[in-house]
This record gives structure tokens, sequence and C-alpha cells, in this order.
């Protein structure tokens, strides 16, 4: 399975009142995972808006495991677990500075045309880009 790894220093606007980590933040993790993830294999989120496309979250599917600190550098471990048709499933792990798993998540999301609002299905660019990097692991 394909990978991408990107670390993060969490930054007091990420943390509550008593250091740790809000938990509506994780959201923006999995989007910087998934936004690294593609540009490390040969794209980027902007060609695909470049081409018309947008790529709204359908559903998150959470495991909260420990808390992560005010200033601890994590990592965001990310892969597509699958894309079919006008849906792609990425997977995050979240790893401390102990590299402990702290949180998992898979993000369910849709390719959409920006000017018609409707579901199309995945490009063909980032497919061949994921099935190449797939096939070389």
């Amino acid at each position: 399975m394909v990978k991408g790894k990107f670390e993060y220093r969490v930054r007091y606007a990420d943390t509550d009142q008593a250091g740790i980590v809000y938990y509506g933040n994780y959201a923006k993790f999995y989007e910087i995972g998934r936004t690294e993830f593609i540009r490390e294999y040969g794209m980027t989120y902007k060609e695909l808006e470049d081409m018309g496309i947008i790529m709204p979250v359908v559903s998150m599917n959470v495991k909260y495991i420990k808390p992560v600190l005010y200033d601890e550098l994590i990592s965001i471990e990310t892969s597509v677990e699958k894309i079919t048709g006008a849906r792609a499933v990425f997977h995050s792990d979240i790893f401390n500075s102990d590299g402990e798993l702290v949180n998992s998540a898979d993000v369910t999301l849709t390719f959409i045309d920006r000017k018609t609002r409707r579901l199309v299905r995945a490009p063909e660019e980032l497919t061949r880009v994921i099935d190449v990097n797939m096939k070389d692991n």
C-alpha cells in the first residue's frame, strides 16, 4: 500500500483550554495528509481544481485513541484505500512524538464538477498517478 507521511507541530490554536488537540481539528490533520499525499505522488489539489473538480468530504469514521498535546510533533500517515467511480476513501493514522498511534480515520470524498455541482468519475489523471505508485511499491 502506498503511504504518504507528513509531520506537523501542534499549534496552540489546535488545542482546547487543557492543551489537548480539540477533536474537531483532526479533520484539518486528515486534509493536510490528503493534500500532501496527492502532492507526493505527482498531482496537487490545485491541479484538480483547475480541471474543474472539487472533492467534498461526505463521511468520516474516526477513532480517538490517545490525546495529542500542544507543541507535540505528530506524524500524519495517509493512504488511499480505494477510488471507485465518483468516490475516494483515504485512510489516515496519526502518531505522537513517541511513535504511538493516537488517532485513526477513514475519510470518504466525492468528485464533483465545480460548474454543474454533479458527481463525476475520479479524474483519470489522479487514478493513473495513484495506480502507478501503488504498483511501484
